[in-house]
């Protein structure tokens, strides 16, 4: 049985064939593409995704990335599980789109600085996992993870409880989200927690290479920031740096959450511009993780709307929320505390619930509805 999230609106039959090839030489997909009238994309949740071996429960459900090859990988926080509810599975799960469980592995070891409350997961193009995490004490997560899909280390970018803060060019800070743009090489940060920035590393080697915070202003620490407006709306700091996405364009989109709205950048972190999701609901927390739309254009971006249970599905050319859908429940297709999300190369989305929701949910593209 498949459970329905619909708005309302009538179908488009309107296709746009995706330009590109996936590594593993899959068949271009298709995804249905605003028509002139307008549209926006459609999903059914599917209620049985995915199938954990095992017996395994999953804690905290942090985040979710999908890879080059349409493999889903998750990161939760086995250290939520109680003894009482069973048998906690690795920090690290992967999954094919149908729901096959592919691998697990993560936790504390020798070598690397683990960190004490897992927070965001990445996937870069050459399927290397990157992971972050956001523990504040005793010792804070003041670094970033890549590992190969296998769980091999490869690079440890800073060091538990070593960030000076704002000015520090060598440690993130509690880092909530990263995102590796192949172009470059290089790996953006979303610095996050600790910090008011985002930082610009190598992807191979760490080597520094930028940083900046909201409007491309010097990143200030809370106590330092200016509580007075931008002239161009919204305070001049970020809050909490929780998202990153570099599109096919090349162009840089931080999720603000707390000041709901996202910033965009150039690469080299010139702003160009901001929108605002879903501001003046009860919760401010509405831009927590962004993801885009598979077609080359990447017309639609998506927010997970933590604090109020949604999804918005946005005009990334004009920053317009399109549509709104999800609310607050257990129930397959609502949400609890809506952490991060990403999308496949055939437009289906997946999710990440954090704090009382402790599970990832996916939600299968059906196609574009009318918004006329």
């Amino acid at each position: 049985m498949r459970w329905r999230i619909s708005t309302g609106l009538s179908v488009v039959t309107l296709v746009v064939t995706l330009g590109g090839m996936s590594s593993l030489g899959k068949e271009p997909t298709t995804l249905a593409a605003r028509g002139q009238g307008g549209g926006v994309p459609q999903f059914e949740v599917d209620p049985s995704w995915p199938s954990i071996p095992n017996d395994w429960v999953l804690g905290q459900v942090s985040s979710v990335t999908v890879g080059p090859d349409d493999v889903v990988w998750v990161l939760h926080r086995p250290r939520t599980v109680a003894e009482d509810q069973g048998t906690a599975a690795p920090s690290v799960l992967a999954f094919e789109p149908d729901g096959t469980f592919v691998r697990a592995w993560g936790g504390p070891a020798d070598g690397y600085d683990w960190p004490a409350n897992e927070h965001g997961i990445h996937v870069d193009p050459a399927g290397d996992v990157w992971i972050g995490g956001n523990s504040a004490g005793p010792e804070s997560d003041d670094m970033l993870l890549k590992f190969t899909p296998e769980g091999e280390l490869l690079l440890q970018i800073g060091g538990r409880a070593r960030s000076s803060g704002n000015d520090d060019t060598v440690n993130p800070m509690r880092p909530a989200e990263s995102f590796v743009h192949a172009a470059t090489n290089e790996v953006f940060v979303a610095d996050g927690y600790g910090n008011r920035r985002v930082i610009v590393f190598d992807a191979d080697t760490g080597e520094y290479k930028r940083m900046w915070g909201a409007f491309a202003n010097t990143p200030l620490d809370p106590s330092e920031a200016s509580g007075e407006s931008d002239d161009r709306g919204g305070p001049p700091q970020f809050g909490i740096v929780h998202g990153i996405e570099v599109s096919a364009d090349g162009l840089v989109y931080v999720a603000d959450r707390g000041n709901s709205r996202v910033q965009v950048f150039d690469l080299d972190g010139a702003y160009r511009t901001q929108g605002f999701v879903n501001r003046g609901d009860e919760s401010s927390s509405t831009v927590a993780g962004l993801a885009f739309s598979p077609d080359a254009e990447q017309r639609f971006m998506y927010s997970a709307d933590q604090g109020n249970s949604h999804i918005h599905v946005i005009d990334r050319a004009t920053l317009e929320v399109l549509d709104t859908f999800g609310s607050n429940g257990a129930a397959p297709g609502e949400f609890q505390a809506l952490h991060h999300l990403d999308s496949d190369s055939d437009g289906n989305l997946y999710t990440a619930e954090a704090q009382r929701g402790r599970r990832v949910q996916k939600f299968t593209f059906t196609g574009v509805a009318s918004t006329q």
